[in-house]
């Protein structure tokens, strides 16, 4: 028979036990909102989080469906019925809502890019407030927000949101701009490498037709292969090996024109070889170095294209020993506002300072008989230029 007294001491310590995890629940459930952090808090991480939504959508441009995209963001951060993105220059309407306000939404456009402020208006299908995106001192477009009623805040929240939506525009258009710049120094390398190389080339290859065939078949495939690369239109960048590849051409060209002159070592680290590099990144200091370090003197020289892993970075050194030349003159030359020939040398250090900041460029070792070692860093790491490759 079980002791009276020892079941009502097991039941009680059960219900002690029972209280106990209740009251640890209860403590969890009162204190889960503060983990999360206040109402304040979650707010303002709620409307960062759809602000930097649409900054993506509106830097991608004014196109659908980025426009589109944005507009749905900004229609629940400004807890509007609906929330249209107006081009005033084509008309075109980017709206989160009911289709039957995009005539509302033109009409609403209209006025605020005759007038350049914000106004609240009352129309048939309901009221809303639109406000002026000025890009660059122009009315670009409007943000119009519908609600019934529209009231105070949210007249000048869409202020605030047409200004921000003007400043991300503005954003879009330094890195569109960017883009043209990479592009246009692209094409001052290949112009650089258009005349004067490929006349000497082309002598190069006719000097062997006659008296070595075979090579001077060789010679045109080095030449397609060559022009092939530096002329493509795809991608602002590459990998290591590719350049080489292009480099080899190039070289051999060269040996052609130059004979036993000209001598080239390549000491590469193969885990280097992926390593993703700006588009004409190498090769023109392999060109400044034929041009401008070997090419003036009689007797030649070497050069050397070295890779090394060096943890996070790539490094790529470039190096001849040629003529070299006075270290205040290299100051001159990577000035972009002096005069200078060394035009593939000067590109490059600015794509990678661009690219990189101020001290990604290059680093120059020369003096006067001793030759010029060229040496250029890159991220090993670069995910935002991953895509890029063809």
């Amino acid at each position: 028979m079980i002791d009276a007294p020892l079941l009502a001491g097991a039941a009680g310590v059960v219900v002690g036990a029972a209280l106990t995890l209740a009251l640890v629940f209860a403590r969890r459930f009162a204190l889960a909102p503060r983990d999360l952090g206040s109402d304040a808090e979650r707010a303002t991480h709620r409307t960062l989080h759809l602000a930097a939504a649409a900054a993506s959508a509106l830097r991608g441009g004014r196109e659908e469906p980025d426009a589109a995209r944005a507009a749905k963001h900004l229609r629940t951060l400004l807890a509007a019925d609906a929330v249209a993105i107006v081009d005033a220059a084509a008309d075109r309407v980017a709206l989160d809502g009911p289709e039957t306000l995009a005539a509302s939404a033109r009409r609403i456009a209209a006025r605020v890019r005759e007038t350049g402020r914000r106004q609240v208006f009352t129309e048939s299908d309901g009221d809303a407030v639109g406000a002026p995106i000025v890009v660059d001192g122009r009315v670009w477009g409007a943000v119009i927000a519908f609600a019934s009623p529209v009231r105070g805040p949210l007249v000048r929240a869409t202020g605030d949101v047409a200004t921000w939506c003007a400043a991300q525009l503005e954003l879009a258009g330094l890195d569109a701009s960017r883009a043209a710049l990479a592009e246009a120094e692209l094409r001052a390398l290949r112009a650089q490498i258009s005349p004067h190389f490929i006349y000497n080339a082309l002598t190069a290859i006719a000097s062997f037709i006659s008296t070595d065939p075979p090579r001077a078949r060789d010679l045109v495939l080095e030449f397609a292969d060559f022009t092939r690369y530096s002329f493509r239109r795809q991608g602002e960048f590459t990998t290591l090996a590719e350049e080489l590849r292009s480099i080899h051409s190039y070289l051999e060209l060269e040996r052609a024109r130059f004979g036993d002159r000209l001598s080239v070592r390549l000491r590469i680290a193969p885990e280097t070889l992926a390593t993703v590099i700006p588009f004409l990144s190498v090769q023109p200091l392999v060109e400044n170095a034929v041009r401008h370090g070997l090419e003036p003197g009689e007797r030649g020289g070497v050069i050397t294209v070295t890779s090394i892993d060096d943890g996070t970075h790539t490094e790529v050194v470039v190096d001849d020993d040629g003529i070299g030349m006075d270290p205040d003159e290299l100051a001159t030359l990577l000035d972009l506002d002096a005069a200078s020939t060394h035009v593939g040398l000067r590109n490059v250090d600015a794509r990678l300072r661009q690219l990189y900041g101020p001290a990604g460029g290059l680093v120059v070792e020369t003096n006067v008989g001793s030759g010029t070692a060229v040496r250029l860093r890159v991220p090993k790491s670069q995910p935002r230029h991953e895509t890029a490759l063809p």
